[in-house]
């Protein structure tokens, strides 16, 4: 139950649940739409449970779980479960075999489920499937007695919609084989452990129009899909379904197609990368940096942060998008980001995440910005093109230099000593709770500065390429103040590593691993007896087998596991909780000092294998988690499935332990870096 699947159509829908088909979220689902891609998402179909008839006896393979009871246990049917490339469960009993596999039509808001009836026995089989509808908004849950949904259904001999006039959405079942029986019922206070454990709402009702039936005579075996759509009317619903085929012949070429589309991304993969070996975590790891990536109602390109609750956030798609886009060639996908961020700008900043349901952006971040410029410029070691940058992002790159020097929102400015100052919570440490910063850490922080010194010798470099040497001039005297005044204020001389914030009234010397970006990026302010101190100290109070815990053990805030309430979970998220991504820069920095190969073999074995086989079989399968516990048994938390720990450790396994640097990083070095 704590081992959970997920697809994507990349646009912001997908399905999820978990190895027993039991939902234990709110947020699982076999269709969660996009009904405003990426955005508004939806639990539009639930589930789809089964009953199995062989002559007087009933096998009933779906489960649910109730607040005290799994009711039924169908679970206990499951022969096996496997991800080959999409979800499918066997259920056998007395004679019959039952195949059912999910996969997700690409760019539709639309779950195929394919099923495989292999009748052994000796009586006629009979499979009724119960489709459980919704249509509530992913983050609440649904209470049909005290929220009456208002909706009407209309049904023919193999299809049913069932239209929720409130939310002005229809969702359409539809068979291949079989007919549709009305039979309408409410499946009330369904329970969902993790989010009783997480402190969030866990009752839910689901709605249940009918059941699709089929048949399949003794010594026999059929073959037939049943496919749900979801979209703001009726008809469109149903266009969707027709595009995906009446038949289940119709259905399997769309079950080839995403098969195909899948194998075809290896397939690039591998030939850029002729000699890399195949492994099944790599293959996976590929697959899963696909599932980020998500095309809006424009047609434009962005990056879902997280599964299953996050939106597209600017922070974590820069850092996210050497990984998901460089390193697997998708260029063109890369542009496509720069300039559908770049049209956000404002006021220097680039958003920090567009939100949801309103589509509209939020600005509060410091750090989003310079991973944006930083991002730039591993785009141009990946593709040298200079022209797609003069021509589409130059004059607002200058802009935002010009707004931080100035100061901008949020009490972002450049401070007389060339260190950037900022407001409170505005870093990538920005939990607070009842409207208290858990982590404010307002002044000047370590990473920022470090990101900031990238991101002038990064404009330095541009304006040079472009031939303004007045500008490139400027770039670097601001570059070389705040060197200055970075290693004269941030070397904790006492500890041999750098502070974490200088704070207005104080120095915080708390050791986390902020520091280390310090070192990761192209640009350091740090020189190489420093860098090696820093990793040194990260590395053996910070680092573990699942990335890097975000506190000291020894400190008063440390706190070792990430659970409960949001209140108690927010205190622990960034105060010794596990975060994967920082893996990626961790292991820059450390190949960076001790760039041999018997160092490079020690980081795989120590920082990417033992994560790699964790995630292979536990919490969100095939993908990365967003957190883990640092309390032993260092339990996967979080989003099941997260862009930047995907992301970072692609980057870090090519870039650095294979040593596979990007195309163009030898001249760009030589002339600029």
């Amino acid at each position: 139950m704590e081992r959970e699947w997920l697809i994507t159509n990349g646009i912001g829908g997908y399905a999820s649940s978990t190895v027993l088909g039991i939902n234990t979220r709110k947020y699982h689902g076999l269709l969660v739409a996009a009904l405003n891609p990426p955005g508004e998402r939806r639990v539009c179909l639930s589930k789809l449970d089964e009953d199995l008839f062989l002559g007087n006896d009933i096998f009933r393979l779906g489960s649910n779980e109730f607040k005290d009871a799994i009711y039924p246990q169908g679970y206990k049917l499951i022969k096996q479960f496997a991800i080959n490339p999409f979800p499918t469960y066997t259920y056998v009993s007395n004679g019959v075999e039952v195949n059912k596999t999910f996969f997700m039509p690409k760019l539709k808001n639309a779950i195929c489920t394919l099923y495989r009836v292999k009748n052994c026995s000796e009586l006629d089989a009979k499979l009724s499937i119960y489709p459980m509808v919704n249509c509530r908004y992913f983050h609440n849950v649904t209470d049909h007695r005290k929220n009456p949904l208002h909706l009407t259904q209309q049904q023919t001999s193999n299809e049913v919609s069932v239209s929720f006039h409130k939310q002005n959405t229809t969702i359409t079942c539809r068979t291949t084989n079989g007919v549709f029986k009305e039979q309408r019922n409410w499946v009330e206070q369904l329970y969902y452990r993790d989010e009783e454990n997480r402190g969030e709402s866990s009752n839910d009702d689901s709605y249940q129009p009918g059941i699709f039936e089929t048949t399949v005579p003794a010594k026999n075996e059929n073959t037939f899909a049943l496919m749900t759509a979801a979209s703001h009317n009726a008809q469109e619903s149903k266009l969707i379904l027709d595009s995906i085929g009446f038949s289940v012949d119709q259905v399997v070429e769309a079950y080839n197609r995403e098969v195909s589309y899948l194998s075809d991304l290896l397939l690039k993969f591998y030939q850029l990368y002729k000699g890399v070996p195949m492994t099944d975590w790599l293959n996976w790891t590929l697959q899963a940096t696909d599932a980020f990536m998500v095309q809006n109602i424009q047609k434009r390109k962005s990056v879902i942060a997280g599964y299953h609750w996050f939106e597209p956030w600017g922070r974590d798609t820069f850092i996210s998008l050497p990984g998901l886009m460089l390193v697997t060639g998708r260029y063109s996908d890369a542009e496509d980001i720069f300039s559908n961020f770049i049209q956000y700008c404002s006021e220097g900043l680039i958003p920090n995440f567009i939100a949801d349901k309103s589509a509209q952006p939020a600005y509060n971040t410091v750090d989003g910005t310079l991973w944006y410029i930083n991002a730039v410029l591993q785009y141009l070691k990946y593709t040298n093109n200079f022209t797609y940058v003069k021509e589409n992002l130059w004059d607002t790159l200058k802009s935002i230099i010009a707004h931080h020097e100035k100061g901008t929102l949020f009490d972002i400015k450049l401070d007389d000593d060339g260190l950037l100052t900022h407001g409170s919570r505005l870093t990538w440490m920005d939990a607070f709770v009842n409207g208290k910063e858990i982590t404010p850490r307002k002044g000047k922080a370590v990473e920022i500065q470090a990101l900031w010194y990238n991101a002038l010798k990064t404009m330095e470099l541009l304006a040079t390429e472009f031939g303004e040497k007045d500008l490139a001039s400027k770039y670097a005297g601001n570059a070389e103040k705040a060197q200055e005044s970075f290693n004269q204020k941030f070397w904790n001389h006492k500890k041999a590593c750098l502070y974490d914030v200088l704070e207005p009234s104080r120095v915080d010397d708390s050791i986390r691993p902020n520091q280390i970006l310090a070192v990761s990026l192209d640009f350091s302010m740090v020189d190489n007896v420093q860098s090696k101190q820093v990793v040194d100290f990260v590395n053996r109070e910070l680092v573990t087998p699942y990335g890097l815990r975000t506190l000291s053990l020894d400190d008063p805030k440390f706190v070792g596991k990430y659970e409960g309430n949001r209140q108690s979970r927010d205190t622990a998220y960034h105060n010794g909780t596990i975060w994967p991504w920082l893996l990626g820069p961790f292991i820059t920095a450390y190949l960076k000092i001790y760039n041999t190969s018997e160092a490079r073999k020690l980081a795989l074995q120590s920082f990417v294998l033992p994560l790699i086989g964790e995630t292979a079989y536990n919490g969100g399968l095939e993908s990365v988690n967003e957190i883990f516990d640092d309390d032993s048994p260092n339990k996967p938390r979080g989003c099941i499935a997260q862009a930047w720990s995907v992301a970072e450790l692609l980057r870090a396994y090519i870039e650095d332990l294979l040593e596979i640097r990007p195309q163009f990083e030898a001249a760009l070095k030589a002339k600029h870096l």
